[in-house]
């Protein structure tokens, strides 16, 4: 459920909003039936398929996503801690950084959403599961070594941008120990003038807030701000490391 602040008023698309909703909607489930195969052919030859970031790649251009990539330079092997402001910010990590997933378990009820989660290698935490760490751990640890990389959202839900909400350390208790080799990156996904525009907050549908970006005309803005790892110092514990990611993500802002 995304954050509970109260949605903006939002006007009903027109002639021209309705159209490009219905051209990309058409576009998105052929670029996935088109990738799809693509995505069986590699999978036996490759412990890292390419075919998600390139997915995650059309989605961005058929919706409008134009992304610039500031910071530093990620090698294979990191974990990423973001913060949360649209659906729009899981392709546009998964196009920049190649980056599975952590999400809560609950998806796994949604069928076709909890399929194509599986099938770029999302960790699933069960947050009330204590009796269930260990597995996290080797399933972090397991979505790292084959894709290079792995992004959480550890505000637990999606803001309005102005902010950062509260990092939730729960979220990071598949992460520590940190597995050796692996360095932390917080990410700041900076949407500029636009964020609240297409923030999704308060009890805005899902469908609702995917119909107020397909319907726009002009290309949403992001900047992916990718800053440096964080200190060993500031690993080692789940509430140090929450603590210095968003402190990290608060300096960036400024």
């Amino acid at each position: 459920m995304n954050a509970t602040l109260a949605p903006a008023n939002r006007a009903r698309p027109g002639l021209v909003g309705w159209t490009l909703i219905a051209t990309r909607s058409l576009a998105l489930v052929l670029w996935l039936l088109l990738v799809l195969p693509l995505f069986a052919l590699c999978r036996p030859f490759t412990s890292r398929n390419p075919v998600p970031r390139l997915f995650f790649a059309g989605v961005n251009s058929i919706l409008g996503l134009r992304i610039e990539v500031r910071g530093a330079r990620l090698r294979r092997g990191v974990f990423l801690i973001a913060n949360h402001v649209s659906w729009l910010d899981i392709p546009a990590l998964g196009a920049v950084t190649g980056t599975a997933f952590v999400a809560n378990d609950g998806l796994v009820a949604h069928g076709w959403l909890h399929w194509l989660c599986r099938l770029n290698d999302t960790v699933f935490v069960a947050r009330h599961d204590r009796s269930s760490v260990a597995r996290q751990v080797e399933q972090v640890r397991e979505a790292i070594g084959e894709n290079g990389a792995l992004a959480i959202f550890p505000e637990g839900t999606t803001s309005d941008g102005t902010g950062f909400l509260p990092f939730k350390s729960s979220l990071l208790s598949a992460l520590t120990p940190v597995p050796q080799g692996v360095s932390v990156h917080p990410v700041w996904l900076d949407y500029g003038a636009e964020t609240q525009a297409i923030a999704w907050v308060g009890e805005e549908p899902g469908g609702l807030s995917y119909l107020k970006i397909a319907a726009r005309w002009r290309p949403v803005r992001l900047t992916v701000h990718l800053l440096p790892a964080l200190a060993q110092a500031d690993l080692a514990d789940r509430k140090a490391i929450a603590a210095a990611a968003r402190e990290a993500l608060v300096r960036a802002r400024g």
